[in-house]
């Protein structure tokens, strides 16, 4: 099968870390492990079956604790869509599926080093993320 799409470059938009203060940073790193990971993904159309995709991680916690850190990361992607691909729900799956699996690597890799920049350095992501299996559930 041949590649329906070429990644013309990649590029970190924003970048964030917060963490408000001293008494923040020492509950967060006793309670860090209850963070999770969440992904979002969008696109903008560009001109000539180009297409900027989005893809924004961030390592929240959930509960409702007064002390938090946020950690957030957008990274652009600049795709090339090949001419015969014409079915919308194709170009969705290269968006929210193929891309994310080509430049998923790269990103872990950008997100931890965030984390471990920010005071944090034994953050892992133990499970990755299966964008086939996830694209697949929202399909149906």
């Amino acid at each position: 099968m041949t590649e329906k799409f070429k990644i013309l470059g990649r590029y970190i938009k924003d970048m964030s870390s917060e963490t408000k203060d001293p008494e923040t940073y020492i509950f967060v790193k006793d309670n860090i492990s209850k963070y999770q990971l969440n992904i979002n993904i969008n696109s903008k159309a560009l001109k000539n079956k180009m297409v900027e995709v989005n893809t924004i991680m961030k390592f929240e916690d959930k509960e409702d604790n007064r002390l938090k850190s946020f950690f957030e990361l957008n990274h652009a992607t600049i795709i090339q869509v090949d001419e015969n691909v014409q079915d919308k729900k194709e170009l969705e799956k290269i968006i929210v599926c193929d891309t994310q699996i080509k430049i998923y690597p790269e990103l872990e890799k950008s997100f931890l080093d965030l984390l471990h920049n920010s005071g944090y350095p034994n953050i892992k992501f133990e499970k990755k993320i299966d964008f086939e299996r996830l694209y697949k559930q929202k399909s149906n």
